[in-house]
C-alpha cells in the first residue's frame, strides 16, 4: 500500500502547480462515460463486493502508481472512491503524472448509489 506521505506529497504539488481537480457529479460521470470516459474505482476489493459499478476499472489506491500502464493517457479518467476523498487524491496524482483529462467524482459510490444506480447497495 502506498503510503500517506506520497498521496500528501502529490496533493501539495498539485496545489503549488495551480491543478485544479475538477469535482463532477454521478450522474456526470454516467453520461461520460457513455462518451469514452474511463470510471476508474479506487477502493480496497473487500468495498467492491459490497458495491460497485460493473464497467469501472477497479485498481485499489495503493496500488495506482504500479499500475498505470493499465490507465489510458489519452480517455477521460473520473476517479471514484467510497465517498470522493481518496479519489481526490488519485485524481490529483495522475494530473501530476501527465493524464490530461482527470476529474473526481463527487460524492463517491455513496451518491453513485442514490442517483445513478439505486440497486447498489449503500454501506
Amino acid at each position: 500500500m502506498v503510503t500517506a506521505p506520497l498521496w500528501q506529497k502529490t496533493q501539495d504539488s498539485a496545489r503549488l502547480l495551480g491543478m485544479e481537480i475538477p469535482e463532477i457529479s454521478p450522474e456526470e460521470a454516467k453520461g461520460r462515460m457513455g462518451q469514452g470516459a474511463v470510471l476508474l474505482d479506487v477502493r480496497e476489493p473487500m468495498e467492491l463486493r459490497i458495491a460497485s459499478v460493473k464497467e469501472a476499472l477497479h485498481i485499489p489506491m495503493g496500488q495506482v502508481p504500479d499500475r498505470l500502464a493499465e490507465i489510458e493517457r489519452g480517455r477521460e479518467i473520473l476517479c471514484m472512491c467510497h465517498h470522493g476523498q481518496r479519489s481526490a487524491a488519485v485524481a490529483e496524482y495522475l494530473a501530476e503524472q501527465g493524464y490530461a483529462k482527470v476529474a473526481n467524482v463527487s460524492g463517491g459510490i455513496a451518491a453513485w448509489a442514490a442517483v445513478v444506480d439505486p440497486s447498489i447497495p449503500q454501506y
